[in-house]
């Protein structure tokens, strides 16, 4: 079974590694949405792979460090790509929910990466 649970933040930053003709050189900001994803077995008890208040509960912290922050200023988050936006999520979310089969970070409806446990 695939479950999913979205959240969104808006959040500020700036990309220090592209060239400073990049307009994503510049400060600018998102209205990001970030899924996480879990896999597994359906708990015949609960009917849960993971209790989807589990799931805010564990979120909530990186939430509040994210929503209106810089995201540049976030330790690990020197350069806030939605790919490294990703892998700071999983790295946080993986050890605590093990069904957390992928983190998907939208930095627009159009455009978004989905990061899986591989580098």
């Amino acid at each position: 079974m695939k479950i999913t649970q979205a959240f969104t933040f808006e959040a500020a930053h700036w990309l220090p590694q592209v060239p400073p003709t990049h307009r994503c050189h510049n400060m600018h900001g998102h209205s990001y949405r970030v899924e996480i994803r879990l896999e597994g077995p359906v708990d015949p008890d609960t009917g849960f792979v993971v209790d989807f208040f589990d799931v805010e509960r564990v979120f909530a912290p990186l939430l509040a460090q994210l929503d209106h922050h810089c995201l540049n200023d976030i330790e690990g988050l020197r350069n806030p790509t939605a790919e490294n936006i990703a892998v700071w999520i999983w790295e946080r979310v993986k050890p605590v929910l093990a069904p957390t089969a992928g983190v998907v970070v939208y930095e627009t409806p159009n455009c978004w990466a989905e990061y899986t446990g591989y580098k």
